[in-house]
């Protein structure tokens, strides 16, 4: 799609006349006009303001002429795997694994490839080869080319290792000794827990970036335990596999 199709369509589905959309981002309901005509392109701040607004790229506002890749992991990105600033803004440089809320969660490139290996054997990758080509191609990327400059100097990797001491201290039952924590997506984790009355409660959020893993009981049996950890809160819990039937065993506070 065009630039002007794309602004036309996303315009449309938000049910947005020309006139709101030109009030929405500070400009006349003549300029929206010439920008679905084809005749003109939004400036850049413009632009910025349209990328909050449709919560898309703007790569994807300018009919996605460019491939985007994570400089951190070299994942191929689209909208909805794509990384925020604390602000909320949209970071068109990595994926919401990466870089979370204007913070980078890897210091490590050895730990990385371990999840991004799991990852692609999953897909139906070889292991070695799978491990070869991000051994080859993560070197090259934006992040860890320019680390010493974008780096935080482990002041992340310090708040893991806290979170991790903290999580064994709690001595849950079963649940064997956490060594790491990775960034998942609260999309993917954040799983519907059953309360007493029957209804049942979602204690994350969608859109939000944490920090956690998955865990083999040490009881045996084919249910797993889940750490889930953020800068205010531990949770701890069990499931089947894929996630089914969760039940919630700990949430503390910090």
């Amino acid at each position: 799609m065009t630039t002007k199709d794309v602004l036309l369509d996303l315009r449309t589905k938000r049910g947005l006349s020309q006139d709101e959309l030109a009030a929405k981002v500070f400009v006349t309901r003549q300029a929206v006009s010439r920008w679905e005509n084809g005749d003109t392109v939004p400036g850049t701040e413009t632009l910025k303001l349209l990328s909050r607004l449709y919560n898309v790229s703007i790569n994807t506002l300018l009919g996605a002429p460019r491939q985007l890749v994570c400089q951190c992991c070299g994942m191929p990105l689209e909208d909805a795997v794509l990384s925020r600033e604390k602000d909320g803004a949209i970071n068109e440089d990595y994926c919401r694994w990466c870089y979370a809320d204007g913070t980078f969660t890897y210091s490590n490139m050895d730990d990385l490839i371990d999840v991004c290996v799991r990852q692609m054997v999953s897909e139906g990758f070889p292991e070695e080869q799978a491990r070869g080509y991000l051994k080859q191609t993560l070197p090259q990327l934006d992040y860890w080319k320019r680390y010493e400059e974008l780096s935080d100097g482990g002041e992340f990797e310090a708040f893991k290792q806290q979170l991790i001491r903290e999580i064994n201290d709690l001595h849950v039952p079963g649940l064997p000794e956490v060594k790491k924590l990775n960034a998942l997506a609260g999309s993917y984790v954040n799983l519907a827990y059953p309360l007493p009355s029957g209804e049942k409660v979602r204690f994350l959020q969608d859109g939000k970036t944490y920090l956690g893993n998955q865990l083999e009981s040490e009881f045996g049996g084919d249910r797993c335990f889940g750490v889930l950890a953020g800068m205010d809160f531990i949770m701890i819990c069990t499931y089947g596999a894929e996630g089914a039937d969760p039940e919630l065993v700990l949430y503390k506070k910090r």
